[in-house]
């Protein structure tokens, strides 16, 4: 009988939140304009999805969320929602998206992510 060997959860969570920046993806178009909308950055490398979606790096995504400029919105299904996300994220599942949209502020920065 062998044993079953835990992960850590840290270098999940690192994984995680290191695609926070590959997630920003279709819906960040729907959400974001750019005027009054902090900096993103562009990157045109074609190695990138959609390299037409504007991106932001991790860190400029966790300043602004500490200082309240944007909310993280997780858009996995609920149960993977409970079973772990980014503390103060809020739970809107890609496949409620659109219908629920309204209960975004539109005047704050939305940054989408999933794991």
């Amino acid at each position: 009988m062998g044993r079953t060997a835990k992960r850590p959860l840290m270098p999940l969570l690192l994984i995680g939140v290191g695609l926070l920046i590959l997630i920003i993806a279709a819906a960040s178009i729907f959400f974001f304009s750019r005027d009054g909308q902090p900096a993103q950055s562009d990157l045109p490398n074609q190695d990138i999805p959609y390299p037409n979606i504007s991106r932001v790096d991790l860190l400029t995504a966790k300043q602004a969320f500490d200082s309240g400029q944007a909310v993280f919105v997780d858009v996995r299904d609920r149960v993977y929602y409970e079973s772990g996300h980014i503390p103060g994220a809020r739970s809107l599942p890609l496949s409620e998206l659109e219908s629920r949209v309204e209960e975004l502020d539109p005047n704050q920065w939305i940054i989408l992510y999933c794991t």
